[in-house]
Order: C-alpha cells, then sequence, then structure tokens
C-alpha cells in the first residue's frame, strides 16, 4: 500500500503549526497505525529530515498514550480502538490520511502530534483514590459486594484516560472521564467515606483546568475506545449535586 499523510506538525509548544503531506510508500496492511509511523520516521531520519513526534507506551490498547486524530476522529475509525490497535488493512491504497493532536485548550500541544495531559493527572489527584487505612489485603469474601455493582464499578474502572472524549468533545468536557473515575467508587463500599469530597474536588480541579461543560450529544461514548456509557456522568452529576446539599455552610 501506499499512502499519503498529512501530519501536523509542530516545532514546539511556541511554535505555529501546520499540515505537512509526507509519503508513506511500501506500508503492510497487517501493520498497525503506530507501526506505520514508525516505518515513516525511518525514512525520514534516512533523509536527514525531522521524525514526526508521537506519544505510544504499551501498544496494547493499555495505557492511552497512543491519542492521535485521524481524519477528524480520536482514535481511528473503528469503533471501541486505540490508536494502537488500529490496522493498516482498513485503508484502501492510495488514501490521503490526516493525522493531528488532540484539539483542547486543557491539552495545550508540545511538538507535532504530543500534547501535555497532566490535566487529566491533576483531576486524578485531586480525589480519584481512597485513602482508607485497609490493613492487608482481605479475603475475597470478607466484603460482600453484589455483581450488578461490581459489575458497574468495573466498567467504568475500564478508562485508560486517553482523552478521547475530550478531542471529540465540541466543548472539549472532561465529563467522561471525571464520571468515570468517580462512578469506579460510588458503586463499592470502599469509596464511600471520602464519596462527597471526592466528587467536589475533582470537578472543581476539572473546572480549574479549563475543561468546558458538556451538553449530551454523546460525542464522548462514541470515540471512547474502552466504550465507557454517558451513564457516568448521569452518575457524576447526581453525586455532585447531592454531595453540594450535604456540605452547605
Amino acid at each position: 500500500m501506499n499512502l499519503t499523510l498529512k501530519v501536523w506538525r509542530q516545532k514546539n509548544a511556541h511554535a505555529t503549526g501546520a499540515l505537512q503531506s509526507i509519503a508513506a510508500p511500501d506500508v503492510s496492511p497487517d501493520m498497525s497505525f503506530l507501526e506505520m509511523l514508525d516505518v515513516v520516521n525511518e525514512r525520514l531520519i534516512g533523509q536527514g529530515e525531522e521524525p514526526i513526534a508521537f506519544d505510544h507506551d504499551c501498544r496494547e490498547g493499555i495505557c492511552g498514550a497512543c491519542s492521535l486524530v485521524i481524519d477528524g476522529v480520536p482514535h481511528g475509525p473503528e469503533r471501541g480502538t486505540t490508536t494502537c490497535q488500529l490496522h493498516m488493512r482498513h485503508y484502501q491504497d492510495g488514501a490521503v490520511v490526516t493525522v493531528e493532536p488532540f484539539r483542547a485548550a486543557a491539552f495545550p500541544v508540545l511538538r507535532d502530534l504530543v500534547v501535555d495531559r497532566g490535566a487529566f493527572d491533576r483531576i486524578q489527584a485531586a480525589g480519584g483514590f481512597v485513602s482508607v487505612r485497609t490493613g492487608g489485603a482481605p479475603d475475597a469474601n470478607a466484603l460482600p459486594i453484589a455483581k450488578s455493582a461490581a459489575d458497574l464499578a468495573m466498567d467504568a474502572a475500564s478508562c485508560i484516560g486517553c482523552g478521547a472524549c475530550v478531542a471529540a468533545c465540541k466543548n472539549a468536557a472532561a465529563m467522561l472521564f471525571v464520571g468515570a473515575k468517580v462512578s469506579q467508587f460510588a458503586h463499592l463500599p470502599q469509596g464511600q467515606p471520602e464519596r462527597d469530597r471526592r466528587v467536589l474536588q475533582m470537578v472543581a480541579q476539572m473546572d480549574r483546568e479549563g475543561f468546558g461543560a458538556c451538553t449530551n450529544l454523546y460525542e464522548c461514548e462514541a470515540v471512547c475506545p474502552k466504550e465507557i456509557a454517558v451513564r457516568v456522568i448521569a452518575e457524576l452529576n447526581r453525586d455532585y449535586r447531592g454531595a453540594l446539599l450535604r456540605n452547605e455552610d
């Protein structure tokens, strides 16, 4: 396969970026999208040109680092798939593929396709954890949890914090991410002691980071590689309003 890439190139966080056309010849349909970029970069380096900067780590759909907007869709056209799991067999020979970084004020571009997603880390640090002293690991059946509750918690906990929800939202809202991190504890007894403080602090940090508001258009759910449902946003809103009422001065 021979492709043409239109890649966002930006020297640094302060430079003005632009799309650059780069040839990608002899692409195997069995390559992942990131493997294709690796081959393109080897060719660029061999020609004495700057390689394309992009984030990656596990390449197994676990870490969420491979955050690219491909032809206008975060992580590309395949539903429930991260960029590293997207294979070139989904493209036709001669295709022109546009590759851009995530676009959001809270995710500033650092270089080419690399963005700073530290805002998510700061939201997580604001309350996305359980700090109660639990001692050693208890027996699995020592604290009974209904399967329905465990399933809801695990569904929310599958969020990998990639930021695709933000990139797809016209408001750059982070509600799906924050909702998932709140919901994963809201269904478990271990999450109850800090439930109010958790949601209040995480939402406050989300607002400080400059994310937009949710207008319920469901783009976030559509592009989430882990297919997290927007029900977590409803749970976030419920917990937030309840915490406000319970913590009124």
